[in-house]
């Protein structure tokens, strides 16, 4: 049996193979410190814990959900959009929930665009934007995200053709991979693009509450005109711990939060219920989890960068998100540096060159390890003596 033309179409799954290369050298008895993921590392707050456990029990929650997602999950994203960034938000028309923002991401093509069409991608950027891509038979540009624009895209730089031809568009600040975040300038920037040449936009805004330096990063949706345009999509992944509950929303233009709810009717029966009653306690409750998780790694970060330049190695340090990105010492690729250091160091990362053309030179790290565990991975880098 063949699989389908669809599936055979489908790119390389950057991740996987990633995850594959470490837990081999780690069956070989070897010591990884592994950089290369994107998993947090922290438990999920008790509290949310608690109110998972307690809906739970509910014989309600055993039931099917409503197929668009639980009210009170719905008001709660509403609610946490006002009062982090004084954005208003329909719970009824513009609340998408989704069992994790990838999900979203990748059926969004499938809800808005026709075969052959184009969108515009970041280069580099999420590689399972790509995913959407071959599900949906639709082509794409990219948008090269260089140092000296502050790993922004240049709408200016792009042909007049790539331009018109373009019906949905992708941003994601704070960045993965290069940690890079948005101006309010760069968002208005957007909106005026997308308005000018009728193209959707959607903000992956993953990394939403880690900002370090005491800048919190903005939404795309505190724009004026945002909504005209575009979505954001939110995960509870990173903010609250949660990336195993597989729970997300997107918020925003109506037209479009409709194409995704009609898809997913189709697709979806929404989400265990005491997920979602969890996922909205998380919303609703005090923050103060969510600060300390974010000191965590910018505490990380500056030990990072700090051993980083102790061994000679010039690197900058993100301004957001949970991952750093670090160029490759001169003569070497991103693959070989990667390789190099699993293979000599065992310490894991993951390849630029796997985020796309543009990210060549580069490598991600990650800062889900304790601190003297980044240490120690520096000074393994270190003896290999090649900075």
């Amino acid at each position: 049996m063949e699989f389908s033309k669809k599936l055979q179409q489908l790119p390389p799954q950057f991740f996987a193979s990633l995850v594959q290369n470490v837990n081999a050298a780690i069956a070989e008895g070897r010591d990884v410190i592994n950089l290369g993921q994107g998993n947090p590392d922290q438990p999920t707050p008790a509290h949310i814990i608690e109110a998972l456990q307690q809906t739970a029990e509910n014989p309600l929650s055993h039931k099917y959900p409503p197929f668009r997602g639980i009210e009170e999950l719905r008001e709660a994203a509403a609610a946490f959009y006002l009062r982090e960034y004084g954005v208003t938000i329909d719970p009824k028309t513009e609340v998408a929930i989704v069992g994790g923002t990838k999900i979203g991401l990748v059926e969004l093509p499938l809800a808005l665009m026709n075969p052959g069409d184009y969108m515009l991608l970041p280069d580099p950027g999420y590689p399972d934007y790509l995913s959407g891509v071959a599900l949906a038979d639709v082509k794409f540009d990219t948008m090269p995200l260089l140092p000296e624009n502050q790993f922004l895209p240049d709408y200016n730089a792009l042909n007049d053709e790539i331009k018109e031809r373009a019906k949905l568009l992708y941003i994601n600040y704070p960045n993965n991979p290069t940690g890079a975040i948005a101006t309010y300038g760069f968002f208005e920037e957007t909106v005026a693009f997308a308005k000018q040449h009728n193209i959707a936009v959607a903000h992956d805004f993953a990394y939403g509450a880690i900002g370090f330096n005491g800048q919190k990063p903005i939404s795309f949706l505190q724009v004026d005109g945002a909504k005209d345009v575009g979505i954001e999509f939110y995960t509870l992944s990173k903010t609250f711990n949660m990336a195993g509950w597989r729970v997300g929303f997107a918020v925003g233009n109506a037209q479009m939060i409709e194409a995704i709810q009609l898809l997913q009717d189709h697709l979806f029966c929404s989400l265990f219920p005491a997920i979602q009653h969890a996922a909205a306690h998380a919303l609703t409750v005090e923050q103060s989890a969510v600060e300390q998780l974010r000191a965590t790694y910018e505490s990380r970060r500056n030990a990072l960068i700090d051993e980083a330049h102790k061994i000679g190695w010039q690197v900058e340090a993100p301004a957001g998100s949970f991952f750093a990105w670090l160029p490759v010492p001169e003569g070497y690729t991103s693959e070989q540096f990667t390789n190099l250091l699993l293979s000599k160091a065992n310490v894991a990362v993951a390849s630029g060159n796997g985020f796309g053309q543009f990210g060549e030179g580069y490598v991600r790290v990650g800062l889900l390890v304790n601190e003297e565990r980044l240490r120690e991975a520096m000074q393994r880098i270190a003896a290999l003596n090649i900075f």
